[in-house]
């Protein structure tokens, strides 16, 4: 990594993303700042500055993945990837020949990703099938939402888990039972991960570390995609935490990292709360912050977990709303406490009972607040927010709560296997238009979880898919949805929008809108030069725009100037 320099770009198309939309051409860096951004021919460089000449480049601020999973991914690196099939035999027998030309010795626990989430119906899959495959060790497959797991009968032994065993969250975070309460082998939530410790220590094996350099495998591809600065959503792997705080001693950090424990209930929050304060003064520094915690308020869609305001489609009783984790009241009390402690939050939600449940708690807390002649402290993000009632769009404006979304889901990423339980509620989810029109602050992220999907944590595939509605390595079917575009065409997201995603508003929710989100004086000199201009490429070509150099606090972090 080049050290920090002192130098004048001109000849630039610099797109600043400060409130005024200001266009520049030329802009100053000293002592890893901007020092100057606006006309060339205002500034007077110092003579020991490089001169650059961008021969009318286009350069954005350094962009931000404000929710995804890097660790995730560097453990993901073991995994087994599954062939692309709906078919089960397939699936089956690529599990049963892996196994029969990998030894329990050399692999005594098997991980596959990802089988499709319309493989089964609301029951899911069963251990018995993956029994008949492989029995001899314990098998786990990862569905395509990376919300269910399919396991055979002996990882579910070597679990612990028996019909006695509660559920971690009844409902939500669960083992699928039979009607006699013994597991099924299909798991919900990561349920498993409560005790697969106890696995771990019956085969005598535990995965690979997660290392500095493992660590550094992905955040430098994302850093070369652009990205300068990333909100972890799930700090689960404190020895990974270490690995990014051994990475920024080193001066190996390409960028700028955020983090968030978990806590489940009012009742673990205070124990969360102090894992968050342990975790910062342990491994916090000017460019790695721990201040804010992570909530599942429900499930998914694909599998009938997540919290709906009207009954599933295919429940024949017509009552089933899905499943949520707390009630308002009870969010409410954990965002008074949150407020009073300075800590921030960052709720998963999918369904619109959920989104609801979390906007009435938020007034609520905020009403109180006012009442009790409290300031308002934290900062509220709901991630996802897949589907939304019309009658709350505008709430998130209103009470200054920030909207994330996954730009890469908004074609046919899950394809239609939400379609089953919504019905036509299918056809309105994943438009944000009318959050973005309300003046709300609307963040963008990548959301990746593994390895073989980080070539999608690349922000311009996201930006080509939200564009356009259409995925082009996982499109819908043409005949069905013509040019394979998901409806409606009208929750396409305009370029400017996107890059303000990725860039201003993304800053806000991870507190960091005084040193990047946009080129202005004084912030830090993170950037990116780019190939294209993403303003002047069509849509369906915005993938193909990438950075032909990465700045990140004043070093050349990929590519070149």
């Amino acid at each position: 990594m080049e050290d920090a320099v002192e130098a004048f770009l001109t000849n630039a198309r610099i797109i600043t993303a400060d409130a005024e939309e200001t266009i520049a051409d030329a802009l100053a860096v000293r002592d890893g700042r901007i020092c100057f951004v606006g006309r060339a021919e205002d500034y007077s460089p110092d003579p020991s500055m490089l001169r650059i000449d961008l021969a009318g480049r286009t350069v954005l601020p350094g962009l931000i993945d404000a929710h995804t999973h890097p660790t995730m991914v560097a453990r993901s690196a073991w995994h087994v990837a599954l062939p692309d099939t709906d078919d089960l035999d397939e699936i089956l027998g690529f599990v049963r020949d892996y196994a029969r030309t990998h030894s329990p010795h050399d692999a005594p626990f098997l991980y596959f990703e990802y089988y499709p989430s319309t493989l089964f119906d609301e029951h899911g899959p069963t251990r018995q099938m993956l029994d008949a495959v492989v029995s001899d060790r314990p098998v786990l497959l990862q569905d395509f939402s990376d919300h269910a797991h399919w396991v055979n009968s002996r990882m579910i032994e070597l679990l612990g888990v028996t019909r006695d065993t509660p559920d971690p969250v009844p409902g939500l975070e669960m083992f699928v039972r039979d009607d006699d309460g013994e597991p099924t082998g299909y798991i919900l939530e990561m349920a498993y991960e409560h005790f697969i410790d106890r696995m771990y220590d019956a085969i005598g094996w535990r995965p690979p570390a997660v290392s500095a350099d493992a660590m550094a495998s992905v955040l430098d591809r994302m850093s070369a995609n652009g990205v300068t600065s990333l909100f972890e959503a799930l700090i689960e792997d404190e020895q990974a935490l270490a690995a990014v705080s051994t990475l920024d001693r080193d001066g190996r950090l390409t960028m700028s990292y955020e983090g968030a424990p978990r806590f489940r209930t009012r009742a673990d929050l205070d124990a969360a709360i102090a894992t968050a304060r342990r975790l910062d003064s342990t491994y916090g520094s000017d460019r790695i912050r721990i201040r804010t915690l992570k909530l599942f308020l429900d499930g998914t869609n694909e599998s009938g977990n997540s919290a709906v305001l009207a009954p599933f489609d295919n429940d024949p009783g017509g009552a089933d709303l899905g499943e949520i984790q707390m009630d308002a009241e009870e969010l409410t009390q954990c965002l008074l406490t949150m407020n009073r402690e300075v800590i921030d939050l960052h709720i998963h939600m999918v369904g619109d009972r959920a989104f609801r449940v979390a906007c009435d708690a938020v007034e609520h807390a905020q009403a109180l607040c006012r009442e009790q002649g409290e300031a308002w402290n934290m900062r509220v993000t709901f991630a996802h927010c897949e589907l939304i009632d019309p009658a709350d769009m505008s709430r998130p404006a209103t009470l200054g709560v920030i909207v994330n979304w996954t730009t890469h889901w908004s074609g046919g990423y899950f394809g239609e296997e939400g379609r089953s339980y919504l019905g036509e509620r299918w056809n309105r989810m994943y438009d944000f238009t009318e959050i973005a029109d309300s003046g709300a602050t609307l963040a963008f992220s990548s959301d990746v979880v593994s390895v073989n999907e980080l070539h999608r944590a690349n922000p311009f595939f996201g930006m080509q898919v939200a564009a356009t509605r259409a995925d082009p390595d996982v499109p819908l079917d043409p005949a069905r949805y013509p040019g394979s575009v998901r409806p409606s065409e009208r929750a396409r997201l305009s370029v400017a929008r996107l890059i303000r995603g990725h860039t201003r508003d993304a800053a806000v929710q991870l507190r960091r809108e005084e040193r990047s989100g946009s080129l202005e004086v004084g912030k830090d000199a993170s950037l990116v030069v780019l190939s294209d201009d993403p303003f002047a490429v069509p849509p369906e070509q915005l993938s193909r725009v990438h950075p032909v150099a990465v700045m990140f606090e004043g070093r050349v972090v990929a590519g070149a100037l």
